[in-house]
């Protein structure tokens, strides 16, 4: 092999290590942006999860202190505002992940009955699109 073609096959080889060396960067760069993206995601989830969990015991507050306390009515009225109190606190305390979690482990253990809900909410919703 002539001196010419050592050093253009050292020079093919390190312009391939270097274009290796680019595309892993690139790829690092491009896994590294889609975790800060899917973590940003995640937390404003958690965020808009808390906020609607604020909203529920706030209304639950506000029936509790509106609603009459006597007599059937007011029972009934106690019982929906405390409904609203502990599911607004469920949601604030477990946010996004912790309710999803929750419901992944209730589809697992009631199979039958998710499949039932899923089909009837898609026929509910079918009928009004």
């Amino acid at each position: 092999m002539s001196n010419s073609q050592k050093s253009a096959s050292g020079t093919s080889q390190q312009d391939g290590s270097n274009l290796s060396d680019m595309a892993n960067q690139a790829g690092t760069a491009v896994s590294e942006m889609a975790s800060q993206a899917a973590q940003q995601a995640s937390r404003k989830a958690d965020d808009l999860t808390a906020s609607a969990g604020a909203g529920l015991r706030d209304l639950g507050d506000r029936i509790s202190k509106q609603a009459p306390r006597d007599g059937m009515l007011g029972s009934t009225s106690q019982a929906v505002a405390d409904t609203f109190k502990r599911s607004g606190q469920y949601l604030e305390e477990s946010k996004f992940g912790g309710v999803s979690e929750d419901l992944t482990g209730l589809i697992r253990q009631y199979p039958v009955a998710a499949v039932m809900i899923a089909a009837g909410l898609g026929w509910f919703l079918a009928r009004r699109l």
